[in-house]
């Protein structure tokens, strides 16, 4: 029977039978390794609330070598990323990240570079860093340190050197306008994403977590950034009146509607239902958008 200690993250688990767990770590010496954890689901068990998911502790384990489960002897806490399970967004980034790492990965197979790649993205998903951008940075890097780092400075078909006009992402890497029509797998992509992609990979993990990534804006209008100033309360309301107005004096004629009456939100008018002002602005630009009027009413009902 061997035994193996090393530092390990909480990348799963799953119950077995009435008291047991399977839990699965990836380890720096061991890379992914998957255990029992013994009356690990009892209230009085002796592991506690250290096998939670994304937890980092040290890992103690025996390998009898008859299963590909080893026993799990204990596993002590160094650092539970609790702040990871209280927040929704950094939840969900996180679960993204070690669920990469538990399927592209092959059991007993360390990998030093990926076990540091995973506990600096979970310490920086409890940090300031956006959350998204922290996940995106970790898939760039995940794809390098594994060996799957697409090609992005010529065609992965024919050869032809980057850049041309209307890239794909095929496997490998980018392919051209000609290989691109022949691979039904292929996916467009701008070229601003190429670049993007570039400069993820060549920047150190404090700059990539830092730095924009930038807009494609080569296929958009001169003023498609244009702001619609917002009218104040004084004028919307004088429009209705008039509107009223023009109504009792013309009453053989349908009745001019203005409509719903919304409020321009963060950045421009918002057309769309409150719904999607609450998407693109959160709670608060809601608020402001769509509540500072009060309820809406017909054309025909004093303001």
């Amino acid at each position: 029977m061997a035994l193996g200690k090393s530092a390990a993250v909480v990348i799963g688990s799953f119950d077995l039978g009435e008291s047991d767990r399977v839990i699965t770590f990836y380890s720096r010496e061991y890379g992914k390794v998957r255990g029992v954890a013994k009356a690990s689901r009892r209230m009085r068990s002796r592991f506690g609330g250290a096998l939670e998911l994304f937890t980092l502790g040290q890992l103690v384990f025996f390998d009898t070598g008859r299963s590909d489960l080893v026993r799990v002897d204990h596993f002590d806490v160094l650092e539970p990323f609790a702040a990871l399970r209280t927040d929704l967004e950094r939840l969900g980034q996180a679960a993204w990240v070690v669920e990469c790492v538990n399927r592209l990965t092959a059991e007993h197979d360390p990998h030093a570079a990926l076990y540091g790649l995973l506990t600096r993205s979970l310490r920086a998903l409890t940090g300031a860093a956006t959350p998204p951008r922290v996940a995106v940075c970790f898939g760039a890097r995940c794809l390098d340190v594994l060996g799957h780092r697409p090609r992005l400075d010529r065609c992965v078909e024919c050869g032809r050197a980057y850049p041309f006009a209307r890239p794909s992402l095929d496997e490998g890497g980018v392919t051209c306008e000609a290989c691109a029509a022949q691979a039904p797998g292929a996916t467009a992509i701008s070229p601003a994403a190429v670049a993007a992609l570039g400069r993820l990979r060549a920047a150190r993990w404090e700059e990539a977590l830092a730095q924009p990534l930038g807009h494609d804006t080569t296929d958009r209008p001169a003023d498609a950034h244009r702001e619609v100033p917002a009218r104040g309360t004084a004028a919307v309301r004088d429009d209705r009146r008039a509107a009223m107005r023009h109504s009792a004096s013309n009453p053989r004629r349908a009745p001019a509607s203005p409509g719903p009456v919304r409020a321009v939100g963060v950045g421009g008018a918002n057309s769309g239902p409150p719904s999607a002002t609450v998407a693109r602005h959160g709670f608060a630009g809601a608020r402001r958008g769509l509540g500072v009027w009060g309820p809406i009413r017909g054309p025909h009902e004093e303001p």
